[in-house]
């Protein structure tokens, strides 16, 4: 063996032992830590779908909704939609209406590293009817009645 070639080797052994392999035994494909839950939301409030993924090196989220890729601040500033740094996605404010795309639906985290990707549980978002909150606050309303009389 030439002594370049004898230089070339070692030099790629200590590479691959202080870079590469040492590394690449640590990372890990992504998993889903936290999956998110179903919410029923009010038109023009705050929501947030949690999601919590993990890996090595640290996999990217991206949220789908019914299929399609969801915007986030990330993509346009003006979005109401921001990814979170824990890969959460948070509503400023519940849209739904006629001029714009209505946020509820049904929603999946996905997270990705090199070694692959990891797919959340699907967990819709529905925003409430007037009437269904008027009877959840009637009914908390009814609640605190009761517990006041029996106190």
């Amino acid at each position: 063996m030439g002594p370049l070639r004898y230089l070339f080797l070692c030099g790629l052994l200590f590479y691959t032992q202080t870079h590469g392999s040492r590394l690449r035994q640590e990372d890990f494909a992504p998993r889903i830590a936290e999956h998110p839950s179903d919410l029923i939301v009010s038109k023009g409030e705050p929501a947030t779908l949690n999601c919590k993924a993990e890996g090595r090196p640290a996999p990217t989220v991206e949220w789908y909704k019914d299929g399609e890729r969801v915007e986030t601040d990330r993509d346009s500033p003006r979005s109401q939609r921001m990814l979170l740094p824990s890969g959460s996605l948070f509503f400023l404010r519940i849209v739904h209406g006629r001029r714009s795309k209505p946020d509820d639906g049904s929603y999946v985290c996905v997270a990705r590293n090199y070694l692959g990707e990891a797919r959340s549980h699907n967990a819709s978002l529905e925003v409430a009817p007037l009437y269904y909150l008027g009877e959840a606050r009637s009914h908390n309303a009814s609640l605190e009645v009761a517990r006041e009389y029996l106190a």
